[in-house]
């Protein structure tokens, strides 16, 4: 339904102009595109933005945003949608077991969309299970654009109904069980959460802050958010940032065969960097 055809049943004001002007800033501000059926999503939750803020339009919340870094922040916070769990597409974490004993050398593994901390735990279990240590050459890199969700990664405490799915030793060996009032929440063990930084990182902005190759790229359904001209310039600053004999990890949306001159597919939705095959 169009933006104007609802002004009588939504409490602010949301014109088709105030719509054009969130999708531009948040395409700007973090090369994230949004669809016209985006409408009522983008009322919603910027919604709740004006109301604590104060405010009375979104003409007024949209001025304040170009005046405020600090809102810019919650405006990308507010419009990142955040789908995660554990050993989600677990064919990937098996192909992440086979690959790290092929390269007990690993050092970098980088998820580049951690959202809640589910990922790049999952990343961490199983990186423990290969090493059979907590302790392991392997540096887990975390990144998000959401501060929120960081916030909530670093913490590593969930429902307790988000492991059931887990098998009963992972859970008895990377998480704690809450007591009294927490009795229904579980806490990521602590030697597992210190094998995860959490770094927040906006993929559009010019340095992500490597300072050297990265062995593995978990990058999951992000890529289906940017517009294919954002898809193709992140997808080649990634691969250039991996090892030759890397592991790119893509999602279950996301397709990247087509690319022949920057990744070969491996495997489902696994691809390694062309320059592994051409040796350049």
């Amino acid at each position: 339904m169009d933006a104007v055809a609802l002004q009588q049943e939504r409490e602010f004001v949301f014109q088709r102009a105030d719509f054009d002007k969130v999708r531009a800033s948040l395409m700007q501000k973090a090369g994230i595109r949004l669809t016209d059926a985006k409408d009522g999503l983008v009322y919603s939750r910027l919604a709740r933005r004006i109301r604590a803020l104060g405010l009375s339009s979104f003409a007024e919340y949209l001025d304040f945003v170009d005046g405020s870094n600090a809102e810019q922040e919650q405006f990308v916070n507010a419009l990142t949608t955040n789908l995660t769990s554990f050993f989600r597409e677990p064919h990937h974490f098996d192909a992440l077991a086979g690959y790290l004993q092929q390269h007990p050398q690993t050092t970098t593994i980088w998820c580049a969309a951690s959202s809640t901390g589910e990922e790049p735990y999952s990343i961490a279990m199983v990186v423990a299970e290969v090493f059979g240590s907590f302790k392991t050459p392997v540096k887990i890199i975390a990144s998000d654009i959401d501060s929120n969700v960081l916030a909530t990664a670093r913490e590593g405490v969930y429902p307790s109904r988000n492991i059931e799915q887990i098998p009963p030793q992972r859970r008895k060996s990377f998480f704690q069980r809450g007591r009294g009032s927490q009795s229904d929440k579980v806490r990521v063990v602590r030697e597992l959460r210190d094998m995860v930084t959490f770094r927040q990182i906006n993929l559009q902005q010019a340095d992500w802050g490597f300072g050297q190759p990265v062995d593995i790229i978990f990058c999951r359904n992000v890529m289906i958010y940017f517009d294919k001209s954002t898809q193709l310039k992140v997808l080649n600053r990634m691969v250039q940032l991996l090892k030759p004999d890397g592991l790119y990890v893509a999602g279950h949306s996301e397709n990247f065969n087509h690319q022949t001159h920057l990744v070969r597919p491996i495997g489902k939705t696994l691809y390694q960097p062309v320059k592994a095959a051409n040796g350049t």
